[in-house]
């Protein structure tokens, strides 16, 4: 966050001086006011040593931009301005990250820009879909109606992200859990035994040993470990921003039993919700498809849209590229080739978009009744046989023993 450097007087009118951290510059002003303090002069103080140092890139959350854009339509619909609507949105919006931007935003709209010249600063905020679609909407002269598309696009993405995510949630819960235990147990528990196996000289079955031998070496380098998950998150995230290597990952997602379809399920259904929302607002052919081929976030899915869009360049049908790959089924290709047919696009890939998300739901819910009792089955094996593997020695050693 920025910091202000600032003189003025106090509400008895003696000069004072100090600093202030804030968003902008109008935010440091009014946070002074409201301290009492009537503001002459104001600066940011530059300088590598009052940055702040950001572990985290700025991202709005999409539960956030759903709420600003339905709000914004909302508004508008009401008869409120655009400036005014931006200036209202920046004060209720509890993301700091887009409330920073609305600011910005506003100061351009006053300047006398337009709303997307204003947004195109804050590209990270606001994604390609929303700009293009609210300049198409400028253009027309038809931005509550364009805006209202949209809302209604991303409560649906969102609701489509909220889905999968549920999903996965379980699994990664329980395997996080099965992990934990499994660490906890072979560190702090299993050593116990190690020196009474010992003294009684018993012999050890095969899985005891294995167990013994796994808890030795976590005791010994529980420091290599941490090593190897860094380096395993790290080496993902250089794989996820390369292109090549991404593709292979996208690739694996997509063909990995049980989830594979969910995630590919949800990929056509986020890419023919997108392309059916641009042609609906008159975002040129070509144009829309680009902004797809750059936002889907499936390597596999965005090199065939590049060929659609390569093939539609050079004359032929948008669906032939689809029909010649297996991550695209029959019914998608044959209703964007009718779309092309009959000129009904837009209304084709809508149905297409429809036809997925419930998919994607009755998939989730599929998922979910059948993973749970996996996940019980298989934190039971994980933790049964530690326990196996300590108990079984030692009733021998006790039957030696009687």
């Amino acid at each position: 966050m920025p910091l202000f450097k600032y003189q003025g007087r106090d509400k008895r009118g003696r000069k004072v001086a100090g600093r202030v951290q804030s968003d902008t510059k109008r935010e440091a002003i009014a946070t002074l006011r409201e301290e009492g303090v009537a503001v002459l002069k104001i600066d940011e103080i530059k300088g590598i040593l009052y940055q702040e140092i950001k572990l985290v890139q700025d991202k709005v959350k999409l539960k956030d931009f759903v709420i600003y854009v339905r709000q914004f339509s909302t508004l508008l619909k009401a008869g409120i301005s655009v400036v005014d609507a931006t200036h209202i949105l920046s004060q209720q919006t509890s993301s700091k990250v887009l409330k920073k931007s609305l600011f910005d935003i506003e100061e351009g709209l006053r300047g006398g820009n337009a709303f997307t010249d204003a947004a195109e600063k804050h590209r990270k905020i606001f994604p390609p879909l929303f700009l293009n679609m609210m300049k198409a909407g400028e253009i027309g002269g038809n931005v509550d109606e364009i805006l209202d598309r949209l809302a209604d696009y991303y409560e649906k993405q969102n609701k489509l992200r909220q889905k999968v995510k549920s999903a996965m949630t379980y699994p990664i819960a329980v395997g996080s859990i099965a992990i934990v235990i499994v660490v906890f147990m072979l560190t702090f528990v299993v050593p116990t035994f190690v020196d009474m196996f010992s003294s009684f000289g018993a012999d050890l079955p095969a899985i005891t040993r294995f167990v013994l031998g796994l808890s030795a070496f976590f005791t010994k380098f529980w420091w290599l470990l941490i090593i190897l998950l860094f380096g395993s998150y790290l080496g993902i995230v250089v794989a996820l921003n390369n292109k090549a290597s991404r593709y292979y990952i996208d690739y694996f997602i997509l063909r990995v039993p049980i989830f594979g379809p969910l995630f590919q399920k949800s990929a056509l259904a986020r890419m023919t919700r997108t392309l059916s929302s641009l042609f609906a607002s008159s975002v040129p052919i070509l144009q829309a498809i680009s902004i797809v081929e750059r936002i889907i976030g499936n390597e596999v899915i965005a090199r065939v849209i590049k060929k659609s869009r390569i093939s539609l360049e050079q004359g032929k049908p948008l669906a032939e590229p689809m029909k010649e790959h297996w991550v695209f089924p029959p019914l998608v290709s044959q209703m964007v080739a009718v779309g092309e047919k009959t000129g009904s696009l837009d209304v084709m890939l809508d149905k297409i978009a429809d036809y997925y998300e419930s998919e994607v739901e009755a998939t989730t819910d599929q998922i979910k009744s059948l993973i749970e009792p996996m996940m019980i089955i298989f934190l039971a094996v994980i933790v049964g046989g530690i326990v196996a593997s300590i108990a079984v020695p030692m009733f021998s050693i006790f039957e030696n023993i009687g």
